[in-house]
């Protein structure tokens, strides 16, 4: 009994920690008088047009939302859409994963969908959205495959790293196997979460309005790419640096935002990690990190702390 209780700390305890400590990492490595140089240096209009596309993005997504709920019988109102998303990100910087939650109990209250419902959406959303993730890595992987095999050829044995490729994903193919033929709980349990996954991914085709959930969700994620592109550019050091490590930056950023809560300290060094693989000076990928993530974080405390202030005016009649 005494496992949960421990894994629930751990659950809390473990991003916030990585978190700080990374923190820590990079103003260790970049010191905040050179951050805050850079900071004083930049060009503000690429900040504020990449805070820009952030917002769109963000919109986009409460919107999206409206489309997957009014096949379930509901129809929300688009400004309850909107603050639950900012307060759903708002949150996740104190739990992890603890907005998604919120965000469910945000309609449960205010517009009576069921929470079950309102969640499975979400997670419907985020397969929708790990789909196209997927999708640019693939390209990324396409336009810069001399060059990650050029990297992987100096720093690792091809040969090696092939074979192990190739063991891990014999050990996936026997890992999928045994849990197909297996009645175990744990098993059951794992077959019914990939089921609902793949359910939950075609169900987005079988929506009336699929095609502008799709338009949506290319829109969002492109809305992602441009804010992180044109952010680069209020740094002078990195307005020559390819698109292929911008696409490799953003990749690293996107899955840092996993390991820490919204980011924190994970973000600066995930672009300075991706960077560093083009020769990217330390200095400048440190500060764009942080410039990059201090702007967007920005946007969400103001927007999400709005907007739990607001919901109960705005709802005052329920």
């Amino acid at each position: 009994m005494a496992i949960k209780p421990l894994y629930k700390v751990l659950k809390i305890a473990l991003p916030i920690l990585l978190g700080v400590f990374l923190i820590w990492y990079s103003l260790h490595e970049v010191s905040i008088s050179t951050i805050l140089e850079y900071w004083k240096k930049a060009d503000k209009n690429w900040i504020l047009l990449g805070v820009f596309f952030g917002l769109l993005s963000h919109l986009s997504r409460a919107y999206r939302w409206l489309f997957m709920l009014e096949p379930l019988g509901y129809k929300i109102k688009l400004g309850n859409s909107i603050m639950a998303v900012f307060a759903t990100y708002l949150i996740n910087y104190t739990i992890p994963r603890a907005g998604e939650v919120a965000r469910a109990s945000i309609l449960t209250n205010y517009e009576g969908v069921s929470f079950e419902k309102g969640f499975g959406t979400i997670v419907a959303e985020r397969i929708a959205d790990l789909i196209v993730m997927l999708g640019i890595i693939t390209v990324t992987l396409f336009l810069q495959f001399d060059f990650i095999y050029g990297f992987l050829s100096e720093k690792f044995n091809l040969t090696k790293l092939i074979i192990g490729v190739i063991g891990l994903l014999v050990l996936v193919l026997i890992f999928i196997l045994v849990i197909k033929r297996s009645q175990s709980k744990l098993a059951l349990k794992i077959k019914n979460f990939i089921n609902g996954l793949i359910e939950g991914a075609l169900s987005i085709f079988k929506m009336k309005k699929k095609w502008a959930f799709i338009f949506h969700t290319l829109f969002i994620w492109t809305m992602y790419i441009l804010m992180f592109y044109v952010t680069s550019f209020a740094i002078s050091d990195l307005n020559n640096i390819p698109f292929g490590a911008i696409l490799i930056g953003f990749i690293s950023a996107s899955f840092s935002i996993a390991a820490t809560n919204g980011g924190i300290g994970s973000y600066p060094a995930a672009i300075f990690a991706a960077f560093s693989i083009f020769a990217i000076a330390k200095e400048p990928s440190f500060a764009f990190g942080w410039i990059m993530w201090a702007s967007q974080t920005f946007l969400v405390i103001i927007l999400g702390g709005i907007s739990l202030l607001y919901l109960p005016f705005f709802n005052r009649n329920k």
